[in-house]
């Protein structure tokens, strides 16, 4: 993530967003609150962007977030950073049939463009 706002911050990129992500992690163990915070970042943007590495498929909460993004009628973008997409992805990619774009500009951009016009046709 901390790339990725780099990446918008330089002059020399097109890039341009609002970063809605958390910098300090919700410190709870009740899901409901995590839930409500999280909901909360969601309903504020119009695409939500995830990240997806080797470990995401065993985050805790980035499935549901993929899923109540698009319950929300947000947009989803999945990009990977590596040379090579993570080998397992959360099932919500996979269900929503969402493309896991590789970490370029030029394709983040088109995919953000491309999931903020089709959010409404979104389920």
């Amino acid at each position: 993530m901390n790339l990725l706002r780099g990446q918008a911050q330089n002059e020399n990129s097109e890039l341009d967003f609002i970063d809605r992500s958390l910098r300090v992690p919700f410190d709870s163990d009740r899901a409901e609150y995590i839930r409500r915070g999280i909901r909360e970042r969601i309903r504020q943007a119009s695409v939500t962007i995830c990240v997806v590495t080797d470990s995401t498929v065993h985050s805790k909460w980035v499935d549901w977030e993929i899923r109540e993004s698009l319950r929300m009628g947000k947009g989803v973008v999945a990009m990977h950073p590596g040379a090579e997409k993570p080998s397992s992805v959360p099932r919500a990619l996979i269900e929503h049939n969402i493309p896991i774009v590789p970490w370029h500009q030029s394709d983040l951009m088109v995919a953000i463009d491309l999931a903020a016009s089709n959010r409404e046709r979104q389920p």
